[in-house]
């Protein structure tokens, strides 16, 4: 579609915003990436989600669109060709089982956290259940 304008708001160790780049580049969308700095949250990223004030953000022609999976819903509906989801119910089903599989990891939830948290590195973060650690990763 001509003259679309499509952004997205991410950060570069996201899974969420790699699925979503994934969803992208085979339908053949062009799109702006712009990459956040999470401690120093940029203004068009609090404009476009002020609930959460997070990534990820995609905005289609001025309307954002905030989550990774309702993100890909979005580009699945808008965007028809090349699907991402098989035409098949129980192929789909699958697809989606395996989708909330991943989501439901406990690594992608660390990696979650540090996107929503002010640390700037993953050595920042402390470990405090283990006894032998001195209490850094």
């Amino acid at each position: 579609m001509a003259g679309e304008k499509v952004k997205l708001l991410g950060y570069w160790a996201s899974p969420f915003a790699l699925r979503v780049h994934w969803a992208l580049k085979p339908k053949g969308i062009e799109y702006d990436y712009q990459e956040e700095h999470l401690p120093n949250k940029n203004p068009l990223l609090l404009q476009y989600n002020p609930i959460h004030k997070k990534i990820l953000v995609l905005i289609h022609n001025g309307k954002p669109i905030a989550e990774s999976l309702f993100i890909l819903e979005y580009i699945e509906e808008t965007w028809k060709h090349n699907p991402i989801l098989p035409e098949d119910p129980y192929e789909r089903a699958k697809v989606r089982f395996w989708i909330k599989f991943v989501d439901d990891k406990p690594y992608l939830k660390v990696l979650h956290l540090m996107e929503l948290s002010e640390f700037h590195t993953v050595s920042e973060l402390t470990v405090s259940d283990n006894p032998e650690s001195d209490g850094t990763i």
